[in-house]
């Protein structure tokens, strides 16, 4: 740092005395002192703005971005829980502050891993019971459906996926309402409010094609109520996994607010990702997408999406050649009309995210006439999430920022929809409480702060 500011004070006088001599000697040609010093003033002016610029670009490319990488190395420390090491090099002229940075960081990621080995090893006991308890439920034969007061599905069994799955993809967080008829349901949680008992009552889905011998139940003290639905049993084969899928927290949860308010760990986001034909979605096609669902800021395993896709043309060898997807494979696959109308219910009421999603995107909306919906759902960039978080000068592929945060994509699963979409939905979890240290908290605040970094990707939400 010294030679740098030593240089610039040399190169300062050696050009104020390099114009002073030149516009002298000049002067004493012509007789003209004022204008030979005011030509002094020009060149010395010129000379020091081209000296502050180099000294600029020196101390950005030295300490400027060494401070935003370590910064945001430290962060993916406290707040991803990513253990990456520092790259030497790219802090080499900050002196002892990156080691210093790197050896805290260290040490308390040290004694993080103490004690999350000690809570691992305490909670096995209620993880193995839990997943007891789980088995016990699934084999009630009834559908059960935890709702909050809000009326969003906080909790549903293996039987009640396969009610809800005949209806739409079954979601948790979603408004019961999307699956059974909301007059009904209504109807008969106002007699259930009233009474404060169990009411049965015979409710049609929410597309009217088939009735539900159900019980709505009060859950007591707890905020919300039970749905439990009859008869549901024989839609299951006996050997098919009955997962039951819940989120306690949801039973809280506030009254909703305006997307760009709400905070970004109370958001639902469904993350997906893409194969296709090629590289041009104004003419290329979509053979495989895979889908999956963020809560609260973790990944719901049980609600995903993971089909191939026919595109109903020859898929080039090259293509092949990346994701391995052949036109034998998609011969007997639904096409992108159905699976994107399936995918439009799938992602009802949450954020979009995917990595570089105006590509992916442009397939939707493409053909999103021919299925008769409309994508106007708010979507987040990881790309310019990443520009966000580690600056726009990083880089800014899957593989980098999955690099960054010591997240590891499977060498089978990368490029394939589903591999690539859990890989991004792992990178999402990551950075949600890095967003929220830098004081980004709502969805809003998130968005403002990467139309900041529109000339690497355009942001595709509407102004709020």
């Amino acid at each position: 740092m010294f030679l740098i500011f030593a240089g610039f004070a040399a190169a300062t006088i050696g050009i104020v005395c390099g114009a002073l001599f030149y516009s002298y000697s000049r002067a004493l040609d012509s007789g003209d002192m004022t204008g030979g010093f005011i030509t002094a003033a020009l060149f010395a002016a010129f000379g020091i703005l081209g000296i502050s610029a180099g000294l600029w670009l020196l101390f950005d490319e030295n300490v400027a971005k060494p401070i935003d990488y370590l910064a945001a190395h430290l962060r993916t420390h406290a707040h991803a829980g990513a253990r990456v090491e520092l790259d030497a090099d790219a802090t080499k002229y900050l002196g002892d502050l990156a080691p210093a940075a790197h050896a805290i960081s260290k040490k308390l990621g040290s004694s993080t891993m103490d004690q999350a080995e000690a809570v691992a090893q305490a909670t096995a006991q209620l993880s193995a019971e839990r997943d007891r308890l789980t088995a016990l439920l699934t084999e009630i034969p009834v559908a059960m459906i935890l709702v909050n007061p809000q009326h969003q599905i906080v909790l549903y069994d293996g039987q009640a996926a396969e009610a809800l799955a005949s209806v739409a993809p079954p979601r948790m967080g979603a408004d019961v309402s999307d699956y059974l008829s909301q007059d009904s349901l209504k109807a008969a949680y106002d007699k259930m409010i009233r009474s404060g008992k169990e009411v049965a009552v015979q409710i049609p889905d929410a597309r009217g094609q088939q009735q539900f011998d159900a019980r709505l139940r009060p859950l007591g003290n707890a905020p919300g109520y039970m749905i439990v639905l009859e008869d549901v049993e024989a839609l299951i084969d006996p050997s098919a996994s009955r997962p039951l899928t819940y989120d306690f927290t949801l039973l809280e949860q506030p009254a909703a607010k305006a997307c760009f308010e709400t905070t970004l760990r109370d958001l639902s986001y469904v993350v997906f990702d893409t194969e296709t034909t090629g590289l041009l979605p104004h003419k290329d096609s979509v053979v495989q997408l895979g889908a999956l669902r963020v809560l609260r800021g973790r990944m719901i395993p049980h609600e995903a999406i993971d089909t191939l896709v026919n595109p109903g043309r020859p898929i080039p060898a090259a293509s092949t050649k990346v994701h391995g997807i052949n036109d034998r494979m998609v011969q007997n696959a639904p096409d992108f009309i159905s699976v994107g109308k399936k995918f439009h219910q799938f992602s009802a009421g949450s954020v979009i995210v995917a990595h570089n999603a105006p590509f992916d995107m442009a397939f939707l909306h493409r053909d999103s006439k021919k299925m008769g919906v409309t994508f106007d759902n708010p979507i987040l960039d990881t790309v310019l999430l990443s520009a966000v978080l580690f600056g726009p000068s990083a880089k800014h592929t899957l593989d980098a920022i999955c690099d960054r945060l010591a997240i590891t994509i499977p060498a089978e699963l990368r490029h394939t929809a589903m591999g690539d979409a859990v890989a991004t939905a792992e990178v999402l979890c990551a950075m949600i409480p890095m967003c929220e240290a830098k004081g980004i908290r709502t969805f809003g605040d998130l968005v403002a702060e990467t139309r900041k970094h529109g000339r690497l990707l355009q942001d595709l939400n509407v102004p709020a």
